[in-house]
């Protein structure tokens, strides 16, 4: 097993106290992403419906609603409609990305490609997306509609990145960080900004929240990264190595085949070439991890970000939603899900 960083109770009590301090407003987002999935098209129900059952954190959606009330925005329901967008955003893509991964299991339930099959998963994943282009364009705020589109954009093109680099094993660290801000920061930062600009401060408080909204992401992702290596399926939700399985390069295994020895380094090349990895191929690699610690270098990495992140927001006042998002950043490099 690879080397595990010791984790407070605090770093998931951060999370349940801001969904928590938004439990009236997060329940309006459900309502909301329920009525805008309705279809009389059988399918589409079923699987939008099995899909909403798996849950999520939805958090996405609480930095969007925290965001904004920490920028000032207090009247109407503006940020519950665009936290709802922001969500549908980030559902579309999960749709999409079991496909491409082949996943059988996300949050402990079986995936709707597993159930329905691939093409009707990638087609739901489209209706999610237009649906939310639909709330978007009823919002009706310019800025908005460009920052949403253009974040679809950016994860489509971290997505084909991924899979142009799949099964490279000496994926550059560079490399990766890029892919991830593509895939995973891009909707983060999204979400912190549209928060920003539903209060209409300045571009610096803009720029602030965006800042902290993309090095909250690129933290959460390597957490997640390093979550594969190390935690259990029960709490995880999801297979326990899927990366390795599915010949991602993350940054533990990036971390170890640099720091590997030449022998070692063709060991993991090979591994990699292969159609199919096993669970030896998985055992074996993770022998390697724990030899040169990557799961504690590789979370040691994401602290610099969550604290890029927590100074983002040094020109705020202090407040409540100010202390709700910095305690956040401890979630998102120590929690266990």
């Amino acid at each position: 097993m690879g080397s595990v960083i010791p984790l407070h109770k605090s770093a998931d009590s951060a999370y349940y106290e801001l969904k928590n301090a938004f439990d009236d407003k997060i329940l309006k987002v459900e309502i909301l992403i329920n009525n805008k999935l309705k279809s009389d098209i059988e399918l589409i129900k079923k699987m939008s419906n099995h899909h909403l059952k798996s849950g999520g954190k939805r958090l996405r959606a609480l930095i969007t609603l925290c965001s904004s009330k920490l920028a000032g925005y207090e009247l109407g329901d503006r940020d519950v409609n665009l936290a709802a967008c922001i969500e549908l955003i980030h559902s579309a893509t999960l749709l999409h990305d079991d496909v491409l991964d082949e996943s059988s299991l996300r949050r402990g339930l079986k995936t709707t490609n597993s159930i329905w099959g691939n093409h009707s998963s990638i087609l739901v994943g489209d209706y999610l997306l237009s649906r939310c282009f639909e709330m978007m364009v009823d919002d009706g705020d310019h800025e908005i509609l460009k920052l949403l589109s253009s974040t679809s954009s950016r994860i489509a093109q971290g997505e084909v990145l991924q899979l142009q680099h799949k099964g490279e094993a000496d994926l550059l660290e560079d490399t990766y960080i890029k892919i991830i801000s593509l895939k995973t920061a891009a909707l983060f930062s999204a979400a912190t900004r549209t928060g920003a600009i539903l209060s209409e401060v300045n571009n610096k408080e803009k720029d602030a929240l965006e800042s902290y909204g993309k090095n909250l992401g690129l933290a959460f992702q390597i957490a997640d990264d390093a979550l594969d290596y190390y935690s259990k399926e029960k709490i995880f939700g999801k297979k326990v190595g899927q990366d390795f399985y599915d010949a991602k390069v993350t940054l533990p295994f990036i971390i170890t085949f640099h720091r590997a020895n030449a022998k070692e380094r063709n060991f993991l090349k090979d591994i990699f070439y292969k159609p199919r990895r096993n669970e030896n191929d998985f055992n074996e690699t993770q022998k390697l991890i724990k030899k040169y610690n990557a799961v504690k270098e590789s979370l040691k990495r994401a602290e610099y970000f969550v604290n890029v992140s927590k100074d983002s927001l040094s020109i705020f006042n202090d407040s409540v939603e100010k202390n709700l998002l910095q305690n956040l950043t401890n979630f998102s490099l120590k929690r266990m899900f």
